[in-house]
């Protein structure tokens, strides 16, 4: 069974940083694609940035690009976010997902609360 476990959601004021990590655990997770989603308050689910977890490359939507860090730790199975420069219109539930083979995100975690203030 796969899991994906997300921590580091908190309460910051504008201009500051979180890191997210996603702890993920139930296979092998090379050839995966990892990334990052995430839910504002009566808005739809978004995607945020993604991470090949073999070659390391990344993605990013536009909104966050040069805020955003997405990494991982291949030896810990984790995943990150670095999150600088935080805006109010960050403020979400914050998603960790898995596509196997890079097809399709099948794996969700539990989501984490990240709420910036003005």
């Amino acid at each position: 069974q796969v899991q994906l476990v997300e921590s580091g959601g908190g309460l910051v004021q504008a201009g500051g940083s979180l890191r997210l990590a996603c702890a993920a655990s139930g296979r092998s997770f090379g050839g995966s694609t990892m990334g990052w989603f995430r839910q504002a308050p009566g808005g739809r689910r978004e995607f945020v940035a993604r991470i090949s977890w073999n070659g390391g490359g990344t993605y990013y939507v536009d909104s966050v690009k040069g805020r955003f860090t997405i990494s991982r730790d291949t030896a810990k199975n984790t995943v990150y976010l670095q999150m600088n420069s935080l805006k109010p219109e960050d403020t979400a539930v914050y998603y960790c997902a898995t596509a196997p083979g890079g097809i399709r995100y099948d794996y969700w975690g539990q989501g984490t609360q990240v709420t910036v203030s003005s």
